[in-house]
């Protein structure tokens, strides 16, 4: 990360007035034109208090969106409370109720990222969060009054609302982060999917072990969406220009250093996105990631609760533990990255590549390891556990990011189709899990289940390992629109 918050005149001036070449690397050319300094803004600017609003909308949408992994175990368990007014279900299809979010969240995406491209994410971005919240509220009633079915159906919902969600962080991003802060920035909102599963599954897990029960998970998490609405609708910004409070010099700053930023709607070059190997290699990877991800994010309760026996308290908070090593990693590693591509130790695309092996091969290693575990080495399968999951969260500061590096001024378009096109399999990962392990309490059908996801993991290194990039691609058409199909 660039340490100084000086820039200089010479470097505003040519990266304004100069278009972005396929094979650029934006960063170096930051650190080689230095001359005469300019004033970035206070240390703490309006650009942070928005990528705070931006990290704590991922991190309530995270925990909006998983909380069920936990909470069906206490839904469907008479015995998780000693409160016996709680209700509990006797469902047998918990499986296809988990991947009923991904049926709605891929739906909306590309459409979403375009309209974001072109109208701005933040009205779009408060009508996500509200919609999710309100369905919320009134998932405890649907479920006791109208059934499983009925929750499928308000999921499916939750799931479109959030569609916005991940291309609106992108193209929040190439608005509003300089280029130089967006490795540490960009990992920090990114990071909030982690924290989500940490607070989200310690909280989830707490609350139903208590005397409000499940219902309340879903009313404290769904209060904590309408309130972010209402701070956002007042703080919350498009763009720097839009902002009435932020400094005319950070403004400036952002503004001639966030050489993505484009005025003017461009038209969006889909011939030239849809035949970029770069580009195919995001997806496969990032589909990878996705898929492996929520194997375990909506198998590991399941799986602590059958085979390891963990009571629904101690299986919150244990699970909440490994995903905080995941959000750990990521922070460590979103730092590192910048480090080392701002002081040219590393380009940016062997920095992406090395960091997302890191997320790919750590995860595909540590789950050959703990399909050999049995239940009696619960203490080594907790620890392989928080390998997989930890070392996962290399990802967040490589291949979450990618897009921005491939075309920031498409950026919202890439991400809403990588989005989309992954978690069409992520809607599978509960459904592959139920059709592999037909007895939850037999240890040998679960390695099979890890096995599987260690060669999803594997295949999305090597294919990033080969094709990937973090190469600004020459259809990015920062400052002219010739190259539209």
């Amino acid at each position: 990360m660039v340490q100084d918050n000086k820039i200089s005149n010479n470097l505003v001036y040519q990266l304004v007035n100069t278009e972005i070449k396929e094979g650029d690397d934006v960063t170096a050319r930051i650190e080689e034109k230095k001359d005469d300094e300019i004033d970035s803004g206070p240390k703490f600017g309006k650009r942070h208090v928005q990528v705070i609003f931006l990290f704590t909308l991922l991190l309530i949408g995270y925990c909006i969106r998983v909380n069920l992994s936990l909470t069906i175990v206490a839904m469907t368990d008479p015995n998780a409370n000693e409160n016996k007014d709680i209700p509990t279900f006797d469902w047998k299809n918990r499986n296809v109720i988990l991947s009923a979010f991904f049926w709605g969240y891929v739906t909306p995406q590309i459409l979403a990222g375009w309209l974001m491209t072109r109208y701005g994410p933040k009205w779009f971005l408060v009508g996500s969060m509200a919609i999710g919240a309100i369905l919320g509220y009134a998932i405890p009633l649907l479920a006791t009054y109208y059934g499983s079915t009925a929750v499928i159906i308000c999921r499916v919902i939750q799931g479109a609302s959030q569609g916005f969600f991940v291309p609106g962080i992108s193209c929040f991003t190439s608005r509003w982060i300089p280029i130089a802060e967006r490795g540490r920035l960009g990992t920090f909102m990114y990071a909030a999917s982690p924290m989500g599963s940490v607070v989200s599954m310690m909280l989830s897990g707490a609350i139903s072990a208590s005397s409000y029960g499940w219902p309340m998970v879903f009313h404290f998490f769904s209060t904590l969406g309408i309130v972010w609405c209402v701070l956002y609708l007042f703080c919350g910004s498009n763009s720097p220009s839009e902002n009435k409070s932020i400094t005319e010099v950070e403004k400036n700053y952002i503004l001639r250093t966030s050489v993505d930023v484009n005025k003017k709607p461009l038209p969006t070059p889909w011939r030239h996105i849809l035949t970029s190997i770069h580009f195919y290699a995001l997806i496969y990877t990032y589909t990878c990631n996705v898929l492996g991800l929520w194997l375990l994010l909506t198998q590991i309760p399941t799986y602590m609760s059958k085979i390891m026996k963990f009571d629904i308290k101690s299986n919150g908070t244990l699970t909440a533990s490994i995903y905080l090593s995941q959000w750990l990693l990521s922070i460590i590693l979103g730092s590192v990255s910048d480090y080392v591509i701002n002081r040219k130790i590393l380009s940016l695309t062997l920095t992406r590549k090395l960091v997302s092996g890191v997320g790919t091969f750590g995860p595909a290693i540590s789950l050959v390891f703990l399909a050999q575990c049995t239940e009696e080495n619960t203490v080594k399968g907790v620890i392989l556990l928080f390998l997989a999951v930890g070392t996962g969260g290399a990802q967040i500061c490589s291949i979450l990011i990618n897009s921005v590096d491939l075309s920031p001024n498409h950026a919202g378009v890439l991400q809403g189709i990588v989005n989309a096109f992954s978690h069409v399999f992520a809607i599978f990962a509960p459904l592959i899990a139920e059709f592999l392990v037909s007895d939850e309490y037999n240890p040998a059908q679960w390695q099979i289940v890890f096995y599987f996801g260690s060669c999803v993991y594997l295949s999305g290194g090597i294919i990033f390992s080969v094709f990937g990039s973090g190469k600004v691609q020459p259809w990015n058409d920062l400052y002219n629109s010739n190259v539209a199909a």
